[in-house]
């Protein structure tokens, strides 16, 4: 299901994963590594492709919710605004989102916007983990000195510890069964509660 309108998202008691992040970070692939369906979500060389809330039901028991992506120059200050809008709704009326995944690409230094956009959802209480992509364009200790920085950054600004994070690369499968391993556990949480 795909739209703009946070009101027609699905109606089910089902948990939720959002995955968010700049555009061009590789957030198409990685959902299609994650799925094992090479075209699930649409990749593409143009950076702002995914422009709707899209919603993929996983083995009839979660979500996985593709959102647009933030931080991409050639959609037009308008589009941006009216993103960010239901963007902001999504997140802040979604009863059933348990976790979002903010994706980072492992080859660059914190960018503000990222920063900024942890911020906004730590400061509205919104559960999120990062998702470090990418890792298969560095060498493993540039990838471990990479992150903790990125760590280091974040507990030397507002946060008291560093939430959890994953590295992975989509065209090498890495991290795809700590991924799946952190949302079924989750999800065995959410159906305890429920029961």
């Amino acid at each position: 299901m795909s739209n703009s309108n946070v009101e027609k998202c699905p109606n089910e008691n089902i948990p939720e994963y959002a995955f968010i992040g700049r555009s061009n970070v590789g957030k198409s692939s990685l959902i299609n590594m994650l799925t094992d369906r090479k075209s699930l979500a649409k990749t593409s060389g143009r950076p702002g492709k995914t422009q709707l809330i899209n919603h993929f039901k996983i083995n009839e028991n979660w979500f996985l919710v593709d959102l647009p992506g933030y931080g991409y120059a050639r959609v037009s200050k308008k589009d941006k605004k009216t993103f960010q809008k239901y963007i902001t709704n999504y997140f802040e009326q979604r009863a059933q989102l348990v976790c979002s995944f903010v994706l980072v690409d492992i080859r660059h230094e914190p960018q503000k916007i990222d920063m900024e956009f942890m911020q906004w959802l730590g400061e509205n209480g919104i559960p999120f983990c990062i998702i470090f992509t990418k890792a298969d364009k560095l060498k493993p200790a540039i990838i471990e000195t990479n992150v903790n920085a990125y760590l280091k950054t974040m507990t030397e600004g507002m946060w008291e510890e560093a939430p959890q994070y994953f590295v992975t690369s989509s065209s090498k499968k890495i991290g795809r069964e700590a991924l799946l391993q952190f949302v079924d556990q989750v999800n065995t949480d959410f159906f305890a509660r429920q029961s």
